[in-house]
């Protein structure tokens, strides 16, 4: 049986650490099931990662619920949280709701995930049986607003009001809350002060979780790091180099060879 929110609620009364990574596809979802992650996100950074995008924002719902059947084919123990993409909610809390409600219905996730200080929303998610993650800090979908992805929550004023935000998010009922892009001492007064699990991406070492996008982590990305991405491995250049060599012996007549021929 997969993990469940209750579950990840309770490691935080106990004090356990947990991990989160992104997948968008079956084979990454088998492997990181198999290496123990208990939540894997299915992120709308699938727009900047698999769909070539420069932002997350062009991603849309279909694309999101069709990779998340994916996932959900590959992983049998984790928690999958559904990640709603830019406009699959703003508009309206009917229709957010309705979306929501995809992932769950077609999708084959568990939760879901939004950005954004929107409690009412959170609210309606969890009246209708949708677990629900908040994302607070940088907020990609706001790229535009923020002038870029900069950190949040650097001023007094600014870092008290995450801090109201996330409260607000905590009574509407989320079962978690992703920090992504703020400072280490507020994302830990955050956490003392919520009863619900935080996510850190860029927000210290005291969450409760961390998340990493998989591409970053496995070295897939071509891309510069940010400060707070860590590569454990570097597919990007296994890849180039198998088809490399396999490109190679294709020209030079070496493969096939007879071991890799029927008789």
């Amino acid at each position: 049986m997969s993990l469940t929110v209750q579950d990840l609620r309770a490691w935080k009364s106990e004090g356990r650490r947990f991990a989160m990574l992104t997948a968008w596809d079956y084979p990454v979802a088998r492997f990181l099931d198999q290496a123990g992650v208990p939540v894997i996100l299915v992120g709308d950074t699938l727009a900047e990662n698999v769909l070539g995008f420069s932002t997350t924002l062009p991603v849309t719902m279909d694309a999101m619920v069709h990779h998340c059947q994916a996932v959900a084919r590959g992983a049998t123990n984790a928690l999958i949280v559904g990640d709603l993409p830019f406009l699959s909610y703003q508009a309206s809390v009917e229709e957010g709701v309705r979306n929501a409600g995809r992932y769950l219905k077609e999708g084959g996730a568990q939760a879901v995930k939004f950005e954004g200080p929107l409690p009412e929303f959170a609210s309606a998610l969890t009246r209708v049986g949708i677990p629900v993650m908040g994302h607070l800090g940088l907020t990609p979908q706001s790229v535009h607003q923020m002038g870029g992805y900069r950190v949040q929550g650097k001023t007094e004023e600014s870092a008290l009001r995450l801090i109201d935000h996330a409260r607000e998010l905590e009574e509407a009922g989320v079962f978690a809350l992703v920090l992504e892009g703020v400072p280490r001492e507020l994302a830990k007064e955050v956490t003392q002060k919520l009863s619900v699990p935080t996510i850190g991406i860029g927000a210290g070492p005291d969450c409760d979780g961390q998340v990493l996008v998989t591409t970053d982590l496995i070295g897939l990305s071509e891309r510069k790091l940010a400060k707070f991405a860590k590569a454990y491995a570097n597919v990007g250049e296994d890849i180039r180099r198998a088809a490399e060599e396999f490109r190679r012996e294709v020209e030079g007549g070496l493969f096939p060879d007879d071991e890799h021929s029927y008789h």
